[in-house]
């Protein structure tokens, strides 16, 4: 079980931007936000940088709940390997920890574990979106959802360790959530 977890850190690891920024020649971790993820991908070297990490990252997050189904593993210390792979992405001991963000990832890892959580998270966050007009605002009530009907849907408490995920995600975004609520605001006010 602790190899299972320990495999699942380190393929977290594997950070598709800082390849990606590699084979462009470029130094992702040097520029803008600095964040080895998809957007600053996207925002630095285009569209086809953005869709290829997303893709990798998100890919890493479903190869670990396979493997955990494939050895047949007690759904939480499945879920406990999508908590660790979230952890190496945001946390990539390689690179100091300063990974991404964890958003592709964490959405591989929930859409396997299972599908009918992720889905009401979809639904939740276009409905948001539609309402706030945000892509992070709309993330933050929708991920904290997610994580709220984990401790009140007993079928769910099995997630326990992915609501950590969710937490950890929602810190690193705080800056950009912040942001988010200020141009809401301002925009509303002027």
């Amino acid at each position: 079980m602790l190899l299972y977890w320990l495999l699942s850190y380190i393929v977290g690891n594997f950070l598709s931007a800082w390849w990606i920024g590699k084979w462009k020649k470029v130094d992702l971790s040097k520029q803008r936000s600095g964040n080895l993820g998809a957007r600053n991908a996207g925002s630095v070297l285009g569209k086809s940088a953005f869709l290829l990490t997303f893709l990798g990252d998100f890919l890493k997050g479903v190869l670990v709940i396979y493997i955990g189904f494939y050895l047949q593993y007690p759904l939480e210390y499945i879920a406990a390997g999508g908590l660790a792979v979230i952890l190496g992405h945001l946390f990539p001991f390689w690179l100091k920890g300063r990974g991404g963000k964890g958003i592709a990832t964490f959405i591989g890892v929930s859409m396997i574990i299972q599908p009918q959580l992720f889905g009401m998270l979809v639904l939740c966050f276009l409905a948001l979106i539609m309402l706030f007009r945000s892509a992070t605002l709309s993330m933050t009530v929708a991920f904290s959802a997610y994580a709220i009907l984990i401790w009140i849907i007993p079928a769910f408490y099995f997630l326990w360790p992915v609501s950590i995920a969710i937490i950890i995600i929602l810190i690193r975004h705080r800056f950009d959530i912040v942001e988010s609520w200020e141009e809401r605001w301002w925009n509303k006010k002027a």
